[in-house]
């Protein structure tokens, strides 16, 4: 789905994970295929994405399909790019890419999880998925939703099937 001369998110993160994240990430950010304003007022379209986005704007379903391929795959190049040691590893890499979707991956990488993972302490990186919960200074109970289940996909308690 990206275009030509870039990576696909399959050959950046493997089979496995681009599965878990085309099944999970849009169930998590929603598809509405217009430009929007999500919880904390940043301008979105399709599944998250806020790059391009321009308030009302109509999108179609394709044009959501290929914003959502490349938005994945520039967060995962990311997250291999300061948490090396999670290329291969198809459930921790998912994660924090869905992670670092939704935060950045700028603060993905500056984050108490990407060093625990530097470090080797997976599990330690897998539960620092559940302190990340809050939003515009409030707890909100779609990230609560999103962060438990990121955190099982991190734990590889997660299957690729919806």
């Amino acid at each position: 789905m990206s275009t030509a001369g870039k990576r696909t998110l399959q050959a950046s993160v493997g089979a496995g994970a681009a599965a878990l994240l085309l099944t999970y990430v849009p169930k998590f950010e929603g598809v509405i295929l217009r430009g929007y304003k999500d919880p904390i007022g940043i301008v979105t379209a399709c599944a998250g994405h806020t790059k391009t986005a321009v308030l009302g704007r109509p999108y179609t379903a394709a044009e959501c399909g290929v914003l959502l391929d490349s938005d994945l795959v520039e967060h995962a190049e990311g997250v291999l790019a300061c948490t090396p040691g999670l290329k291969g590893q198809t459930y921790r890499l998912a994660a924090a890419t869905s992670f670092a979707f939704n935060v950045g991956a700028s603060a993905y990488c500056r984050s108490s999880m990407a060093r625990k993972f530097n470090a080797g302490d997976y599990a330690g990186g897998c539960a620092e998925l559940s302190r990340w919960v809050y939003a515009g200074g409030r707890q909100l109970p779609g990230l609560v939703t999103r962060r438990a289940t990121e955190r099982a996909m991190c734990e590889g308690r997660l299957e690729s099937r919806s």
